[in-house]
């Protein structure tokens, strides 16, 4: 699955643009590296997203095309630095 839809479908991001655009403009890493929108996220992918001051760092637990609220929270965990 592409990074922007997964960020989207976790619900970590609110929508497709807005994480494509994160992606573009260097605030997403996965495992230490940016990433662009259409990298392929697999299972065990560290993802570092910047919001302003304080970065966001989760694994990816598993990839679903789509998921309801409540089972996105399971998609990924957050890692603590």
């Amino acid at each position: 699955m592409r990074l922007d839809k997964y960020l989207k479908v976790s619900r970590l991001i609110k929508r497709r643009t807005v994480a494509n655009e994160a992606c573009d403009s260097g605030r997403v890493f996965v495992n230490g590296k940016p990433a662009r929108a259409s990298y392929e996220v697999k299972e065990g992918d560290e993802i570092t997203i910047q919001f302003g001051a304080r970065p966001l760092k989760v694994r990816v637990l598993e990839i679903k095309e789509t998921a309801f609220k409540d089972a996105a929270k399971n998609m990924y965990e957050a890692i603590q630095e």
